[in-house]
């Protein structure tokens, strides 16, 4: 679980941006490439500790691969 509210801040927009990704047709290949650049850079930049970057890393796989992030919502029908 992530604590530190700048690495929380990251992983908010990390995730945003990968589901976005993903609706615009991007598919997983993609989406980890994207992800990998993106804490490239934040390892570049020294914007994080390395143990907070290593967990934000950790995070993002894991919300990568859970499929329920990806699933549209269903919409709900009104009936009169």
């Amino acid at each position: 679980m992530l604590q530190d509210t700048l690495t929380i801040r990251y992983y908010q927009k990390l995730s945003d941006a990968v589901v976005d990704l993903w609706n615009r047709g991007y598919r997983f290949d993609e989406l980890r490439l994207y992800v990998d650049g993106y804490i490239a850079a934040l390892k570049h930049t020294n914007s994080l500790e390395p143990y907070l970057i290593h967990r934000l890393e950790e995070e993002i796989t894991r919300y990568l691969y859970d499929p329920s992030n990806f699933e549209k919502p269903e919409t709900e029908r009104d009936y009169y």
